[in-house]
């Protein structure tokens, strides 16, 4: 009777953390933020949760229902990133300022210009009107052998006129940095821990 009775105290004061269901909701324009979204799908599934990506270049844009958290995904060209995930972030921002939500932003800047890639953030959040619960800038990838003709010698031009040493058109240059991909990830869940969305 005494076991089962200890049993019963450890169930009751046992921390359980719940599977969660979080949706990766991203634009891409080269494939590198789609690698980098399937990564943290990757990282949040090997700590037990459901974790699901979506192409919103392909996807209508309203929010599926059921998540209990979201990460959205954009990548910066020319400037700015992508004109339909800033649509899919205005179309739903109640419940993105409902659910515990983060931004993570891909751009050659996040690499060799951090205040650049800060600028396109905050140009993000001011046209949209969402503040991110979590925010992270990620280096993409110049993927010359990737390119067109044109857009590789358009490419190797800007690169170069920046002071990169990076203009072999003959090979490709990632700057993402896995590691910060994880940590940030992982932190995301630190934090969908001790601030859990509305229960639906």
């Amino acid at each position: 009777m005494g076991d089962l009775c200890l049993f019963a105290r450890l169930l009751r004061t046992a921390k359980v953390v719940p599977m969660a269901k979080i949706l990766i909701p991203y634009g891409t324009s080269e494939g590198q933020t789609a690698r980098i979204a399937d990564y943290i799908s990757d990282v949040l599934q090997a700590h037990g949760h459901q974790a699901d990506t979506l192409d919103l270049k392909h996807a209508d844009h309203d929010l599926p229902d059921g998540y209990d958290a979201v990460m959205v995904g954009a990548s910066v060209h020319a400037g700015k990133h992508e004109g339909y995930v800033a649509d899919f972030v205005r179309r739903n921002l109640p419940a993105l300022q409902n659910l515990p939500a983060a931004l993570f932003s891909v751009s050659l800047s996040a690499h060799g210009d951090p205040e650049d890639a800060e600028k396109y953030v905050a140009e993000f959040e001011d046209g949209t009107g969402w503040r991110p619960d979590k925010v992270a800038m990620f280096g993409g990838a110049l993927l010359y052998t990737q390119y067109g003709f044109l857009k590789r010698i358009l490419m190797k031009r800007i690169v170069s006129s920046q002071g990169s040493p990076d203009t072999d058109t003959g090979r490709d240059y990632i700057y993402t940095e896995w590691d910060g991909v994880r940590r940030f990830a992982e932190e995301f869940l630190v934090y969908m821990e001790r601030n859990p969305g509305p229960v639906s």
